[in-house]
């Protein structure tokens, strides 16, 4: 890369960094309290009535980033690269300035997609994925797993166990883990801060996969983004980097066995929910859906929250941010089994390297060559000691090219000769009785 151009690249990823400073979307579209209160008050038989502030300033940031565009005349990865920051930055603010309108859904599909959205294959969707899910696990539901017993672990637990998980991790550059009053989710992480909802109820399984998912994918890619002086825009959690952060944090999740059946089925969920929105369901019917599942109606209102917060509760018009869990999550690791795959591990670190996209690697491996993407400082267990995960991508591209029909109806006619061992002791099974509901 020639040198001279190393100035005009610093001050365009420094001139987007500042363009989206101005476009929070999860703050711009989020629901009062209030909101959930008065639809309990009115015993959760009313469509809730929601005002947004649109974006009063959205033409004067899409002018703004047009002229950083305008700048952009090549077409090398690092081009494209910028160019496509730029477009996903100008959608963002077209976005926000339709809140509470039709329009809002199409950007929205256009920044994060929608669960028809094909993968690489071009075959395959993330509403395939939470269809096969939902219909696996129903079969498995009356199976004893192994699990402990239920157990509530509250908020303050939680924060402990995070505080010392993230103090090991990041040293004196650990974020403040805070519990708070009011949160849109259980818990939510940025550099600075990770805040955790006072009256959330995790599980064992929740407080790893917080860790694992909040503190060791979406801090640690902050605190490396923060470290590149050269490519500010790398520290800015943009929704043209979304589908791959918020995958990077599922599959972490999935490599560092944090993942259980019921956080599978509640990503899998949010995407059947948002489909249900795209085809006409309203907020009643959306919220009954979840209902049906959690029996925890505070649990269903905030799940559908999720589903129409930007849009119209009357349907038709959802936020589709929820698709990229599982569409992202199979993104990445189709993309660490082929650079594997390829011998070209030597990429696998550029995920860390800040808020990126898939498609920005060969952008920032140029980079990185030149001098100007430096290597992630924060990496989580799994991505420091590779030799697991190297092992694992390469079973699991051998295991692709078995017939897997062919063992099935193999491995069926053994079981149709095998009786049933529900409800026998030490056996993994229990009766459809001692099931609670």
């Amino acid at each position: 890369m020639d040198e001279t151009r190393h100035p005009w690249i610093r001050e365009t990823a420094t001139r987007l960094r500042q363009a989206e400073s101005s476009l929070r979307v999860l703050r711009s579209i989020a629901w009062d309290p209030s909101i959930k209160a008065r639809f309990f008050e009115r015993r959760a038989c009313e469509l809730p009535q929601i005002t947004y502030r649109p974006l009063e300033n959205a033409d004067s940031i899409c002018d703004a980033i047009e002229s950083v565009l305008h700048g952009i005349h090549g077409e090398d990865p690092v081009e494209r690269w910028l160019m496509r920051i730029g477009q996903s930055l100008a959608t963002t603010a077209r976005l926000l300035s339709a809140v509470g309108t039709p329009d809002f859904f199409e950007y929205s599909r256009q920044l994060y997609g929608e669960p028809t959205t094909p993968l690489q294959d071009g075959l395959r969707t993330a509403l395939d994925l939470a269809r096969q899910v939902d219909a696996l696990l129903n079969d498995e539901v009356h199976l004893d797993l192994g699990a402990p017993a239920p157990a509530c672990h509250l908020a303050e637990g939680v924060a402990q166990s995070m505080r010392m998980a993230t103090q090991e991790r990041f040293g004196s550059a650990a974020p403040e883990v805070v519990v708070v009053d009011q949160l849109s989710a259980n818990a939510l992480a940025g550099p600075r801060a990770i805040r955790i909802r006072r009256d959330a109820c995790f599980t064992d399984r929740d407080v790893r996969q917080l860790i694992q998912h909040e503190a060791f994918v979406h801090v640690a890619t902050s605190l490396n983004g923060q470290a590149q002086p050269d490519l500010p825009i790398l520290a800015a959690s943009h929704a043209g980097t979304t589908r791959t952060q918020e995958g990077l944090a599922v599959f972490a999740e999935f490599i560092s066995g944090s993942m259980d059946p019921d956080r599978f089925r509640r990503l899998a969920d949010r995407v059947l929910a948002i489909q249900m929105a795209i085809e006409g369901a309203d907020f009643l019917e959306v919220y009954r859906f979840f209902l049906d599942r959690t029996r925890n109606p505070d649990q269903a209102f905030e799940n559908a929250r999720r589903v129409f917060r930007g849009g119209l509760v009357s349907g038709g018009v959802p936020f589709t941010k929820d698709v990229v869990y599982l569409d992202g999550m199979l993104r990445v690791l189709n993309f660490l089994r082929a650079t594997v795959a390829e011998g070209r591990a030597d990429c696998l670190l550029l995920l860390y390297c800040g808020k990126l996209d898939i498609d920005d690697v060969p952008a920032l491996s140029h980079l990185a060559k030149a001098g100007l993407c430096r290597a992630p400082r924060f990496l989580p267990p799994w991505l420091e000691d590779r030799r697991f995960l190297v092992s694992y991508l390469t079973l699991s591209r051998f295991l692709n090219r078995i017939d897997l029909e062919a063992v099935r109806i193999h491995t069926r006619d053994l079981l149709d000769h095998s009786p049933r061992l529900t409800g026998l002791p030490g056996f993994g099974g229990r009766s459809r009785s001692d099931v609670e509901t």
